[in-house]
């Protein structure tokens, strides 16, 4: 791993900030009655997976802030897939693209963890102990 000086050079939160622009456009397409249910929900919970990975780079110095952010992340995430599973349910969304969009936020999923588990690898200052 080289260094990484910003937040938007790890491939972690350039995937969910993909996936979040997927899920804008696909979003698009939902019914008008949706507006402010399942599209504002989807959009809020997928945006909010890059913007946590986001802050817990800022928040680097302090391990146990660090991994919170990270694990808030991870959670949106999980929320992003419970969206799709009901946009497949109410008929707004093909099960095919659902399942490689689920992919793609398990594999996000798996990158976190993988932070989450050995944070020191990512924390700065004297707060690695």
């Amino acid at each position: 791993m080289g260094k990484i000086n910003h937040f938007k050079e790890l491939r972690v939160w350039q995937a969910a900030f993909e996936l979040a622009m997927e899920i804008f456009e696909i979003s698009k397409k939902f019914p008008p009655e949706e507006k402010y249910s399942l599209t504002d929900q989807i959009r809020r919970s997928s945006r909010s997976v890059a913007a946590n990975i986001a802050e817990a780079w800022r928040k680097r110095r302090y391990k146990a802030a660090f991994i919170s952010k990270l694990n808030d992340s991870e959670s949106e995430a999980a929320e992003t897939e419970t969206w799709i599973e009901i946009a497949v349910r109410c008929k707004y969304l093909d099960s095919a693209i659902a399942a490689e969009l689920s992919n793609k936020y398990e594999h996000v999923c798996s990158q976190l963890v993988i932070m989450i588990n050995k944070p020191e690898d990512w924390i700065i200052g004297e707060s690695k102990k």
